[in-house]
């Protein structure tokens, strides 16, 4: 298959003669064209706020979060799924990155194995992927067989299907639901989409996957209330949110930290309602994962 029409495989004019550049040139033609990827997030957002959604929406019933590539593209998805544990201290298996080559590929490139089409339906297949969770395929050029052998394995079993891609459909159609398409033009570098392709690949997954974390309950107005404390930063952040939300000395956040068992939410419900440990606990199983409507839920209570 002749690529060269591709948006992603185009030569960009301004870097014809990037070789002879001098350095400082250079830097300034890589910042100058960087910005390119937030424009084509930006541009997607109708896409991205309806993918939120429909992924929430699937999350909710009890559905899980796919995110399926090859090379750059998958070890983005990887990423991102590996960040949802401790920053919205989800199960591990919630949001799951699939990288072609498992995780070998992580380190080394192995991206022949992206051209086998029934691969990513088998390695779907591997996880127990069922028609209730939701499948984020991940192209940059839009061709990858492994992404859309996945894409099409999904779409038969009435999952959610959502591509991304940084050509436009009319080039490369992929079979899906909700079609994002991150037009971020010719790479600097020509075909190496690991740029501004895979820029506005990571921009595109933080808001996908930060955004469903809000929408499921997991953030309390700007803060991560679900953090996992793990480690020392992530124990300092969690007392700092105890203090500013909850009107406290750090001494006392520490101590509500330790008698919510290391749950930040359910301290923060602790200190601003004045409950113990179990009465908040069931305030907040009562009134879902959001610490905002179980607070509305007590204050309704005591106003009864």
């Amino acid at each position: 298959m002749d690529r060269g029409h591709l948006l992603t495989e185009q030569a960009h004019p301004l870097s014809e003669s990037l070789d002879v550049l001098s350095t400082a040139e250079m830097v300034a033609l890589f910042c100058q064209n960087d910005l390119e990827p937030q424009r084509a997030v930006a541009a997607a957002a109708p896409q991205l706020t309806a993918a939120v959604d429909a992924i929430s929406d699937r999350l909710r019933q009890g559905g899980r979060l796919f995110y399926l590539g090859a090379g750059t593209s998958g070890r983005l998805g990887v990423l991102d799924a590996a960040e949802c544990p401790p920053t919205f201290c989800t199960p591990p298996e919630l949001v799951q990155g699939v990288l072609a080559g498992g995780a070998p590929a992580l380190l080394r490139s192995s991206e022949g194995l992206e051209d086998r089409f029934e691969a990513g339906a088998d390695d779907l297949e591997e996880r127990g992927f069922t028609a209730a969770d939701a499948l984020v395929g991940i192209a940059a050029g839009g061709t990858t067989p492994y992404v859309l052998g996945g894409l099409t394995h999904a779409r038969q079993l009435g999952a959610l299907t959502i591509a991304l891609a940084c050509v436009a459909a009319d080039q490369v159609p992929m079979p899906c639901d909700i079609d994002i398409r991150l037009l971020t033009g010719p790479e600097l570098l020509t075909g190496s989409t690991r740029l501004k392709a895979g820029t506005a690949t990571k921009m595109a997954l933080n808001i996908l996957s930060t955004g469903v974390m809000v929408r499921l309950g997991k953030v309390h107005g700007n803060r991560m209330v679900d953090v996992a404390v793990t480690n020392a930063k992530l124990e300092d952040r969690a007392l700092r949110i105890l203090v500013d939300l909850g009107g406290v000395s750090r001494q006392v956040a520490a101590d509500q930290l330790a008698a919510a068992n290391g749950s930040v939410k359910l301290a923060l419900m602790m200190t601003i309602t004045g409950l113990g440990a179990r009465e908040a606990g069931v305030l907040l199983a009562n009134h879902g994962p959001s610490l905002r409507a179980a607070l509305a839920g007590e204050a309704r209570r005591k106003s009864a």
